[in-house]
């Protein structure tokens, strides 16, 4: 069953990345941005699982939208 989003908020303009979604039935939070690809920022990451990626998020974004609780 596919989750059903709410968008928290963005610090971008004309609909572009990044921003936060809640999922409203877990409170897990979505996260859509520019993906890290570069190798030496990778290889900089521990513990990383298959199927996980990583996305760039600017401190403001989280410091506006992200959840308080």
């Amino acid at each position: 069953m596919a989750r059903q989003l709410r968008m928290l908020g963005t610090t971008s303009e004309e609909g572009k990345c990044p921003t936060l979604y809640e999922d409203t039935q877990t409170g897990d939070i979505i996260v859509q941005g520019y993906t890290v690809d570069d190798p030496e920022d990778i290889a900089q990451l521990a513990n990383i699982l298959d199927g996980e990626s990583f996305v760039v998020v600017p401190r403001d974004l989280l410091t506006r939208f992200g959840p308080k609780e």
